[in-house]
């Protein structure tokens, strides 16, 4: 088998359909197999797996186990040479998995790759290219001064915003959108940490396939449209707290131990803003 997509799904139903779909028109001619872990979603997804594409692959949990450890599960039921980790709620372009694939193929040196992502209305997600997120990268990031210089390699590397998003090159972090990774790599570095519930996993597994000696690539030319947030079907607050929970357990994993107490007293400071701000703004719940 070449490729293996595995898409962890929740409650997505329309978005879900529409993304299966695309693969299934973008692996023509690529020994694909396509596997949906489903969360345990409660809006007729599974029924309509098995009713329209019944040569998905199909495994049901019986809780919401988070996407990282529904992701393994993927992992470990597939047999592809290449691993695909596909949001829900994106569409492919035609082109994008033959491109993708021959990218790696050309380069042994590459772990992973990544997509050009847009959102809804055609705008570059610049997620889709990021750097290591160092405390003072992460500062920079989270008090706005990215926004002021988005061309900055000291301001904007999260964002690696001194390298133009119409180039191919080399990136840190990418992202569980789209993540294509070669078997060998994820086998060296590991599967995903099932710690990271929601948010961070695929910046962690990012750098442990840089730390176990492989490059990770963000491709220009291979598109997709990431209709955001819609693969994620919880309160605004519980994302707030589980995305700040996650910095944490990256700093704990992968910063110096001396980093460990400012970090967590910062996650605490930012969880705390970030709820007061959606009880005394509650129109600005998603």
């Amino acid at each position: 088998m070449e490729l293996s997509v595995i898409i962890v799904s929740y409650n997505v139903l329309d978005y879900l359909r529409e993304s299966i779909r695309s693969v299934i028109v973008a692996s023509a001619g690529i020994e694909t197999e396509i596997i949906v872990v489903d969360n345990d979603s409660h809006d007729g997804s599974v029924a309509m797996i098995e009713s329209e594409f019944p040569e998905v692959r199909l495994i049901v949990s019986g809780s919401n186990e988070g996407f990282s450890a529904a992701c393994n599960r993927g992992i470990t039921a597939s047999s592809g040479d290449f691993i695909l980790i596909l949001n829900p709620d994106t569409l492919i372009f035609p082109d994008a998995l033959s491109k993708a694939l021959l990218f790696m193929k050309r380069n042994p040196d590459a772990g992973a790759a990544g997509a050009r992502m847009t959102d809804g209305n055609g705008r570059f997600l610049p997620e889709s290219k990021r750097g290591f997120p160092s405390p003072l990268t992460s500062f920079f990031k989270l008090n706005g001064l990215w926004r002021i210089f988005p061309r900055s390699a000291l301001f904007n590397a999260y964002y690696l915003g001194h390298l133009p998003e119409d180039r191919t090159c080399r990136a840190d972090i990418l992202t569980g959108a789209f993540m294509l990774i070669r078997r060998k790599a994820l086998e060296q570095s590991g599967h995903f940490d099932t710690r990271f519930f929601m948010y961070g996993e695929d910046i962690d597994l990012s750098w442990r396939i840089r730390v176990a000696g492989w490059h990770n690539y963000y491709l220009h030319d291979v598109r997709i449209t990431h209709f955001k947030g819609r693969s994620s079907s919880t309160s605004m607050e519980s994302s707030v707290y589980h995305f700040y929970e996650s910095m944490y357990l990256f700093a704990q994993k992968h910063l110096a131990k001396g980093w460990h107490l400012p970090v967590r007293a910062a996650v605490r400071i930012l969880q705390g803003i970030a709820r007061t701000r959606l009880r005394l703004f509650p129109k600005g719940k998603k």
